[in-house]
Parts: structure tokens; sequence; C-alpha cells
């Protein structure tokens, strides 16, 4: 989170450029999933909207990417069966701005989050035991290929 992030640099020298980037896509986290009840967690009060099964693939944006965000989910629902679910919040919910795009969002892009919900589904997040094994390689595979599909749709119709 510092002024150092290699994400933070490339967005301020765009930014500097003037480089017409339309949507940052940061991938946090992609690759756990759960079928069991109770396997997915969040932060106070969403998990009256959301599943308890740790099983989708979750769009993140703040309200200022939303439209972009939709389109993206819309496109990824066209091209994949896989579970999706998205929000649109504020930056300062837990987990929210806690990846690469949050820097794109301070320097005036659109931006937003595709995520498996990281800490709030994937017990090993950023320790010892965070190996490859834990990976679900199939659901991945789908998540991958939904995502190659939904952002060719986006690009194709200029954005």
């Amino acid at each position: 989170m510092s002024r150092k992030q290699g994400s933070f640099v490339y967005a301020q020298d765009a930014r500097r450029r003037g480089d017409d980037i339309r949507l940052m896509v940061s991938l946090e986290t992609i690759g756990y999933y759960r079928d069991e009840r109770g396997s997915q967690r969040y932060p106070a009060l969403f998990g009256l909207f959301y599943p308890d099964k740790g099983n989708f693939i979750g769009f993140v944006s703040d309200f200022r990417s939303r439209r972009m965000m939709r389109r993206l989910v819309t496109s990824f629902r066209a091209g994949s069966e896989f579970p999706a679910e998205h929000i649109a919040t504020f930056r300062w919910v837990p987990g929210v701005a806690w990846s690469d795009h949050l820097c794109f969002w301070r320097h005036g892009y659109r931006a937003l989050m595709v995520t498996d919900t990281a800490f709030y589904r994937y017990p090993y997040y950023h320790s010892a035991k965070d190996t490859p094994e834990k990976v679900a390689f199939p659901q991945l595979a789908r998540v991958t290929e939904g995502l190659f599909h939904a952002l060719a749709r986006l690009s194709e119709e200029g954005f």
C-alpha cells in the first residue's frame, strides 16, 4: 500500500502519460472453491445477500466502476456457466480495496477486482500453508476461460 508499490507506480505513470485505460481488472486469488455450506464468509451484513458456499467467482468494484463491472459480469455469464456474484460498494469495506485495483482508483481510472474472495474463503491466504495442491484447477480453468471470453467480448465492443 505504498507509493513504491508496482501498481501505484504504473497507474501514476499511466496517468501522467495520459494513457487511455478503460478498465483495470485485478485478479486477486481466483483458485479456491468449496461446495460446503459455511465455506464462505463476508464482511458484516453481506452474508444476508450472498451465498454461504464458496463456489463462485466474485466481481467487486467501487460505485464509479459499477457500470463497467456489470458489463464484464454480463459478458462473463454469456460465455460461462460458472457461478458469479458481483457487488459495487464502498471502498472502506474490508477487502474491497485490498488489491492492485485501488492504485488505479486513486489515479482516476475505472477498475475492479475479480476474486474467489481471498481471506473470506481461503484459510491459507498469505500463509506458509498456501501451496499449489490447494488450487482447484478445474474451477480455475473454467473461471479463466470465462474471463477470457468476457474480456474479448468487451474488447470487440470497444467498451
